[in-house]
């Protein structure tokens, strides 16, 4: 595995800091930050500095625990107003991501549970609560990788959507794990990693991680996935996932839903891979799910050396889309496989 897997999100040596690998400038440019301020580390989530479910929830552990190292010589009542302050404005940063909200929350209950602890005995917890954090997450990665290879064989062609690797999460990676897991055992695959318009997570992202690990990767436009799997190309497709709702709707990068539509088409099972972490029970259906709107520019201008639209010709830019559950094959957590009907099998795994 490569060198940046474990490392591309740490807290600082200092404890007051968090080091995250910019993502925004792959593949390159190879460029490490450190964040001290919430200004920064609410600009890194924001921005996709750092980005992928499982990412952010364990930078966001790390930036609430650093931030209160930083402020741990406060009086006791401001110290715990301060947090829990900076907790709501780093959830903010991004709004269809629940690792985010989930983290934050977790960190902050961990400091309600503790009343009557002094402020530097509170943020030596909420740092080994981030690394607790962190350390599951590897763990998953490595059984959803597990589960999910039981779904393909040796030579089978796969398709993927956005990024769902180790940058995504911490080691392995949700939708490209298994992939990664079967070519370190020396399975042979051919996936198709879609480009993902606008911001090209698989590009830049996706193509540059299955390259780096040896795996047998072409790259096309997102318009390109109904010829690959018409030609009969694709076995499977596996898709990461940013919130999981109770009926088994899933939130995922724009233009997931159209893959899974796809999928069906050609007969070709669709399956979401992520971490229990990202099923909200507490949301019903997709409808609920707040969806993300971002700048035109990312579609007008990103990337180009001129702009490629009318300048103020309007654009609608959501960042992420609905796969309805109806179109879902299995969804793969570190705990099994669930199958439908959903709103059961989703619910069975947190009792």
């Amino acid at each position: 595995m490569s060198e940046y897997l474990s490392g591309h999100v740490r807290l600082g040596d200092d404890r007051t800091s968090v080091v995250i690998l910019d993502q925004t400038l792959l593949p390159n440019e190879v460029k490490y930050l450190t964040l001290r301020t919430p200004e920064e580390m609410f600009e890194a989530i924001r921005l996709l500095r750092v980005r992928g479910a499982p990412a952010i929830g364990i930078c966001a552990g790390y930036c609430l625990a650093a931030l209160a190292e930083q402020r741990k010589a406060l009086p006791p009542d401001q110290f715990r107003a301060q947090l829990h302050q900076l907790s709501q404005y780093l959830n903010s940063s991004r709004p269809t991501a629940v690792n985010l909200s989930w983290a934050l929350t977790r960190l902050g209950r961990l400091a309600h549970s503790m009343p009557h602890a002094d402020p530097p005995a509170i943020a030596d917890a909420l740092v080994e609560e981030a690394i607790a954090i962190h350390k599951e997450d590897i763990a998953m990665c490595r059984a959803i990788s597990e589960y999910g290879l039981t779904l393909i064989k040796e030579g089978d062609g796969m398709l993927t959507h956005c990024n769902a690797g180790p940058l995504a999460t911490s080691q392995y990676g949700t939708a490209l794990g298994p992939l990664l897991l079967g070519t370190e055992r020396g399975m042979k695959f051919r996936v198709f990693a879609d480009e993902t318009r606008p911001l090209l997570q698989g590009a830049r992202l996706t193509s540059y991680e299955l390259d780096k690990a040896g795996v047998d990767v072409t790259l096309i436009c997102d318009n390109m996935a109904s010829m690959v799997m018409k030609n009969g190309w694709v076995n499977a497709c596996f898709v990461g996932c940013d919130r999981v709702a109770a009926n088994g709707d899933a939130a995922n990068k724009i233009g997931t839903s159209g893959v899974a539509i796809l999928a069906r088409h050609y007969g070709v099972p669709f399956y979401v891979l992520g971490p229990t972490s990202t099923i909200d029970l507490n949301c019903p259906t997709g409808e609920e799910i707040q969806i993300e709107l971002r700048d035109p520019e990312e579609i007008r201008s990103k990337f180009y050396a001129q702009p490629m639209a009318p300048v103020g010709v309007k654009c609608y830019n959501p960042a992420f889309d609905v796969t309805d559950h109806t179109l879902i094959s299995g969804i793969v957590t570190e705990k099994g496989i669930c199958r439908p009907p959903y709103a059961q099998s989703l619910a069975a795994l947190f009792h």
